[in-house]
């Protein structure tokens, strides 16, 4: 029975889905056929025929799967970076008061700060290149990274590590058998949100920093006046995020069958 609602649910949901999709192409070509804006700016035709030729002919140094591939690397390597450090940071302040008190009042003054603000210092220290958009991604990701886990950490159920000092469990006991296992649901939470931001650090540094990506494509399109360019490199950006996105609950969705099914 709960098979059969989630697969309807799934269901609705995709016809919605693709409702919205062609609802949002319709507007589209109307504002470009009936307005000024199809001056300015491709059809969904012009710009789906480029977006396929992307992916045959260059643009710059590659084609369009070599862009976006090179942005996938640059954030698997900010983005594990960042993770590994969120985690451990997240899981030794929200176990650790000590470790709370040390490195809170220091958390507090880079959290608000986002990945695309650390640019220009990150220019000064490290100069153009690819160790400083990693350090961009890495400084884009760390802080919802590290929030999650240190949320997850405190909110591990009291009484059962009551229970567990009574019979005797060591810290480190506590540490592997009740709160790494209960802080998983919230490490998924921060792996999300953190990869959201790190692909947005990775675009703003590409934009800025470097000369191949999926992010250099909008400024490529901008600097020659192509802004099929800027179509090709925004619906790039769009479908890589959607597909890591879902891969990213789809692992949830296994891993944390017991959080899911109480939602």
């Amino acid at each position: 029975m709960i098979n059969k609602t989630f697969t309807k649910d799934m269901r609705e949901t995709w016809m919605y889905g693709i409702l919205g999709f062609l609802v949002f192409l319709l507007v589209w070509q109307a504002a470009c056929v009936f307005t000024n804006f199809g001056k300015i700016f491709p059809t969904p035709k012009v710009s789906l025929a480029a977006f396929l030729q992307a992916f045959v002919e260059p643009i710059g140094r590659h084609t369009l799967l070599g862009h976006i591939s090179i942005s996938l690397r640059r954030v698997l390597i900010g983005y594990t970076l960042s993770s590994i450090t969120g985690i451990i940071i997240g899981l030794l302040m929200g176990y650790s008061k000590l470790a709370h008190a040390i490195i809170y009042p220091i958390f507090c003054i880079i959290r608000p700060i986002p990945g695309i603000a650390w640019i220009p210092l990150a220019i000064l220290w490290i100069g153009i290149g690819e160790p400083t958009i990693h350090f961009i991604i890495f400084m884009g990701g760390f802080s919802q990274m590290v929030m999650n886990t240190m949320d997850g950490a405190q909110h591990v159920d009291t009484e059962l590590v009551g229970v567990a000092k009574v019979l005797g469990a060591k810290e480190n006991q506590i540490f592997r058998k009740i709160v790494l296992p209960s802080s998983i649901p919230y490490i998924f939470t921060g792996l999300q949100t953190s990869l959201s931001t790190s692909w947005m650090a990775v675009l703003a540094a590409e934009m800025i920093t470097a000369r191949e990506g999926a992010g250099w494509l909008i400024i490529a399109g901008m600097q020659t006046g192509r802004i099929e360019n800027n179509v090709i490199g925004m619906i790039a950006i769009g479908l890589v995020g959607l597909i890591l996105a879902t891969l990213l609950r789809n692992a949830e969705r296994r891993l944390c069958r017991w959080t899911v099914r109480s939602r």
